[in-house]
């Protein structure tokens, strides 16, 4: 089997420690050039001795606590950015812990300054090095991870368009193991063509034959009895087994591991959002829906104008949703559409170049600007500011059991999959980005769709 040490921990390693002394240079200069703080305080701007290694044991081991050195998470801008800013919170404790008991007199403005030019250094040479990796493929020849797939169904494709995907970091896709006879090769997004090398039962050869770093077990619910046997036939093999929980499965999106008197458990019916988090969401959305709402009452009245002068009808139209745990509420929207048009178009879905749609409504649509009476809802409660979007009660009835884990958590005005596509997205991949809000929610989440809704609605990408 090859070294499974990874080349690119060594590389980040190594240069966080270099930024961080190459920040230690650069303070000092900063401390006298900057004029902030110069007449307020007696201290002097050069580092005290020692301070270059307490400084770099602080930061390397934040770093290493939070994560920021597992190479997949390179991949993913947003996460490592969150990792490092917060490994730099966790240094700047630490490191005023012991300037404080070691170097009392060393500049508050001097360490100020450390902090952030350390930290706008290891982000910055961290997006340098995450663009030259993916343009370069460094890691591509030489793949250090040669991963086979257990399981060639749902999740198992999904699992291979992510290593696929991760290729030039490192991961190498040999193939599949399924024991269905009628499976040779699956295709994946980017039309690559991906072989079953064989049956369960060869796994053993399979993996030695095709010197296999890693197994990866994807095996749907009904196949979790041969789980133990996968293991088992692998006992003797120095390979990592890392099995992918069913992305699909109700139970395991609200899993939560717990311990009574020594025997693990698993809780099935935690929540999604705790209730502290669920506090500090309704008390944001209740702040922001409600300066919204004064702000944009001229908006809003002028908007209202406008769809009575352009055609009969209620100016504001009340839609009956699912939301969270599947109660039903009323939604609010500016009617975009002539009055009974529904039913001259087949399904509820939207359509390019409605012929049901207003010539104000279109323009409405373009910016979104007729969910804007959702934050009526937003404040009633009915709804959230970021949520999977409430869908139709008879489009809910059509649902596969996998889908509707979307009503695990309060439904939103914008989501991720509006910032991924919108309109123009299949109902599928619709409902596997809600999934993936739902697995992967936390606050920053939110403020990063929000953020990223501002500039979709701006440029009205997706919308129709």
């Amino acid at each position: 089997m090859r070294p499974t040490f990874n080349r690119l921990v060594m590389v980040l390693f190594f240069a966080d420690l270099l930024a961080t002394q190459l920040a230690l240079l650069v303070t000092p200069w900063l401390r006298v050039q900057l004029p902030f703080g110069l007449d307020l305080e007696l201290a002097v701007a050069a580092n005290p001795p020692g301070l270059a290694l307490l400084a770099g044991i602080c930061w390397s081991a934040s770093l290493w606590l939070l994560g920021s050195y597992a190479p997949a998470l390179v991949l993913r801008a947003g996460d490592e950015a969150g990792r490092v800013t917060m490994a730099a919170l966790l240094a700047t404790l630490l490191l005023a812990g012991c300037l404080f008991l070691s170097f009392r007199e060393y500049s508050r403005y001097q360490f100020i300054y450390l902090v952030a030019v350390n930290l706008g250094l290891l982000l910055v040479y961290r997006a340098v090095l995450r663009a030259a990796y993916r343009l370069l493929g460094v890691a591509r020849a030489g793949a250090e991870r040669r991963v086979l797939i257990v399981g060639a169904g749902r999740v198992g494709r999904l699992a291979a368009e992510t290593v696929q995907r991760h290729s030039r970091w490192g991961y190498e896709l040999l193939g599949f193991l399924d024991d269905d006879p009628a499976k040779d090769a699956l295709t994946l997004d980017d039309d690559k063509r991906v072989p079953v090398l064989g049956t369960l039962a060869q796994l053993l050869a399979v993996v030695r034959a095709q010197n296999c770093d890693e197994v990866l077990i994807a095996l749907p619910p009904q196949a979790y009895g041969k789980l133990e046997g996968v293991v088992h036939a692998l006992r003797t093999e120095p390979v990592r087994i890392k099995i992918i929980p069913n992305y699909f499965s109700l139970a395991l999106v609200q899993a939560q591991p717990e311990m009574l008197g020594g025997m693990p458990l698993i809780g099935l019916r935690e929540p999604v959002i705790g209730s502290a988090a669920r506090v500090a969401k309704r008390l944001f959305d209740i702040a922001v829906a409600g300066l919204l709402l004064l702000a944009l009452a001229p908006l809003l009245f002028v908007i209202g104008l406008l769809v009575a002068l352009s055609s009969a009808g209620p100016i504001v139209l009340r839609q009956s949703r699912m939301g969270e745990n599947g109660r039903r509420f009323s939604m609010f929207k500016f009617r975009s559409m002539w009055q009974d048009a529904n039913g001259a178009a087949a399904g509820p879905h939207k359509l390019r170049a409605d012929p049901r749609v207003t010539p104000v409504g279109r323009v409405l649509r373009r910016f979104s600007l007729d969910e804007l009476p959702q934050l009526v809802n937003v404040l009633r409660g009915d709804m959230t500011l970021v949520g999977p979007r409430p869908e139709l009660p008879e489009l809910v009835e059509r649902y596969e059991p996998w889908q509707r884990k979307r009503f695990a958590v309060p439904q939103g005005m914008t989501g991720w999959w509006q910032v991924n596509g919108r309109s123009d997205k299949p109902m599928h991949l619709n409902s596997e980005d809600d999934l993936y809000y739902v697995y992967n929610y936390s606050f920053w989440l939110d403020l990063r769709i929000l953020a990223r809704t501002l500039l979709v609605v701006i440029t009205g990408r997706g919308a129709f």
